[in-house]
């Protein structure tokens, strides 16, 4: 029986600017679920990560919103509280599925902490923008005020940037594997899990940070020594040439060949750049198989019918 991590993300459970609501969110839930329940009733043992990118930023804007009124929420408990949430939306449309497919399983959502080093170049170079736009006045605010880090965006505005440090261990994959190994469908690695660092005596405490969840699939499917990897996205297969007349959709994808791709600018740096090389990552530490596909041919691309196969 194959154990499958599959990282699904935030953003795909918003269709558009007019469905971006809880009801909306929890719509799409629903539909990509109906495709992971296919596998289910195919035998395979699975464990469903998901992004937060979107979700985060409404949070932001709320606490924004409430400046002034209430406390401000820092980011490793907005990444909890996203976690619990969207944990909660993929665990009830599992188990109304499973209801109506008369499947006898079990689900748990996991708050999961993710480890990373405090040293990692990242927390000296913050780069990942979070939250929405502010003036130039408004950001120079922040900046005092919060001591928060600015960047101009486009021409758009100022937007608030925080590392994005590499995930080294998922605190809890040994709690993910024992429940996964007796036939729990386990939901964990919210938004790339809640970003921690330890002190000398291996005390974690969290930081304000945003972990990739794909990075952190990766990490936590070789961890559990998973067979396969599969990242949920809103395109069929991996392309060179992206949006171009050039465009060359990818079938099968060896290591050597994917890092030459990387190394040739073919991957947009937040779109399918760290899908790729969650991909890589995972190949390099576990071996096994990863695909990246959309969320109707998940079967399919286990089959070797559809989506992108990364090879040794």
């Amino acid at each position: 029986m194959k154990t499958i991590v599959i990282a699904i993300g935030g953003n795909s459970l918003i269709k558009d600017a007019r469905h971006q609501s809880v009801a909306d969110q929890y719509a799409a839930v629903v539909e990509t679920i109906r495709h992971i329940t296919d596998m289910l009733e195919q035998g395979c043992r699975i464990v469903i990560t998901h992004g937060n990118g979107p979700q985060v930023g409404f949070i932001l804007l709320r606490s924004e919103h409430s400046r002034g009124i209430l406390h401000e929420v820092p980011l490793d408990s907005i990444v909890a509280d996203t976690q619990g949430a969207l944990g909660y939306q993929i665990q009830q449309a599992l188990e109304n599925e499973f209801r109506r497919r008369r499947l006898s399983k079990s689900v748990a959502a996991i708050v999961t902490q993710t480890l990373v080093d405090r040293a990692d170049p990242a927390f000296s170079n913050p780069t990942k923008p979070i939250g929405e736009f502010y003036t130039r006045e408004q950001a120079e605010e922040r900046r005092t005020v919060d001591k928060w880090q600015m960047v101009e965006d486009a021409g758009r505005g100022w937007r608030r940037v925080v590392p994005s440090p590499k995930p080294v261990r998922i605190i809890e994959s040994e709690v993910i594997r024992h429940l996964a190994s007796g036939g729990c469908v386990v939901i964990a690695a919210g938004g790339g899990g809640i970003p921690v660092v330890a002190d000398d005596n291996g005390l974690l405490s969290g930081v304000a940070a945003v972990i990739d969840k794909d990075l952190a699939s990766a990490v936590l499917a070789a961890q559990m020594g998973a067979d396969v990897l599969m990242i949920s996205t809103d395109v069929e297969r991996v392309c060179l040439n992206y949006g171009t007349p050039d465009e060359r959709a990818l079938d099968t994808v060896t290591i050597e060949e994917a890092r030459r791709f990387i190394a040739e600018g073919h991957f947009g740096k937040g779109s399918m750049l760290p899908k790729v090389e969650a991909c890589i990552a995972f190949m390099e530490r576990r071996g096994g198989m990863a695909v990246i596909t959309c969320p109707a041919l998940l079967s399919a691309a286990l089959e070797g019918k559809a989506g992108t196969r990364f090879v040794a």
